[in-house]
């Protein structure tokens, strides 16, 4: 066992990297729920988004061009959903649960031919002086553009929710529909919007996995993130800050465990890998005490009157 081999700063700045994912997810599923709809098929979109984004990326050579498609990719999924959910008035949760379960084979069956293809890689913002700055500069600087993008997801769905019109509507569609309808505001509209930008925050995520953190595709990479920020939402008591928080604490987590392996820690690999799944499920336990965030129309199907 070698712990000295496991430096803080490049642990930390890995850290933002394996949390970005998940970001990204749990943003976009956070604003589909503040509209009072439930969408479980987070992972399937994520899925759908990491083939998409990858064979997109290996097939022009650029990677701007698969993070684009990737964000299409889980949007156009997502209207699956929509037509489900909005159109048919399914249950929310089947029909969540039948998007991720769709989304896994869809993707299995779209990256068949790439398999063992590494993807051009995208170039990391090299910003002078900030980036050559002593332990600040590696772990704050230097990253990948979809990195800051995350951040400053965050910080504008924050401001869109608390300051703006749109964000007023929005979180009064999720709160009580009915009353929303009564004045006048398109409840189904407002809804699919909402859950075609969450389809399209998760696509993103997805290719943030198969071009960034690990650039290959192997099938099923997503490996339960998007059910780690399905979960994130509820423990962030729906606040765009806690999220940004919860996925960090998560991204660290994975990523001390994986330097642990490294420096062979005398522990079974099975309980370091289950580690960061059960961390962040305690810590987030004690974050989650404030529920008030919970939209009150939330999984409720709206049938509109005329």
């Amino acid at each position: 066992m070698d712990l000295s081999a496991i430096n803080p700063v490049l642990l930390i700045a890995s850290l933002m990297v394996a949390a970005t994912p998940i970001l990204l997810a749990a943003i976009g599923e956070l604003v589909v729920e503040k509209a009072g709809v439930l969408n479980l098929g987070v992972e399937g979109m994520m899925i759908v988004g990491a083939i998409s984004g990858f064979a997109i990326t290996v097939e022009s050579g650029s990677p701007w061009l698969g993070f684009l498609a990737s964000a299409i990719g889980g949007a156009l999924l997502s209207l699956l959903f929509v037509v489900l959910t909005q159109v048919a008035l399914a249950n929310q949760v089947a029909s969540g649960l039948a998007l991720t379960l769709f989304g896994l084979g869809l993707s299995s069956l779209m990256g068949q031919s790439y398999v063992g293809i590494k993807p051009p890689q995208m170039g990391k913002l090299d910003i002078p002086v900030l980036t050559d700055l002593p332990v600040i500069g590696p772990i704050l600087f230097g990253h990948d553009p979809i990195l800051y993008l995350g951040i400053a997801l965050t910080a504008a769905v924050w401001a869109l929710l608390k300051y703006t019109r749109v964000g007023l509507v929005l979180r009064a569609v999720g709160e009580n529909h009915d009353a929303a309808h009564a004045l006048g505001y398109k409840v189904v509209r407002i809804r699919i919007m909402a859950i075609m930008f969450g389809g399209a925050c998760a696509g993103l995520g997805g290719a943030y996995i198969s071009l960034i953190r690990v650039p290959q595709w192997t099938e099923g990479m997503t490996a339960g993130v998007g059910w780690i920020a399905l979960a994130l939402v509820v423990f962030a008591s729906w606040k765009p800050w806690r999220a940004l928080l919860g996925a960090y604490l998560f991204g660290g987590v994975t990523v001390v465990q994986l330097n642990l392996q490294a420096a062979g820690v005398a522990i079974p690999v099975e309980y370091l890998a289950m580690s960061p799944y059960l961390i962040t499920i305690i810590v987030l336990v004690f974050l989650s005490r404030d529920k008030s965030g919970a939209p009150a129309s939330l999984g409720r199907i709206f049938h509109a009157t005329h």
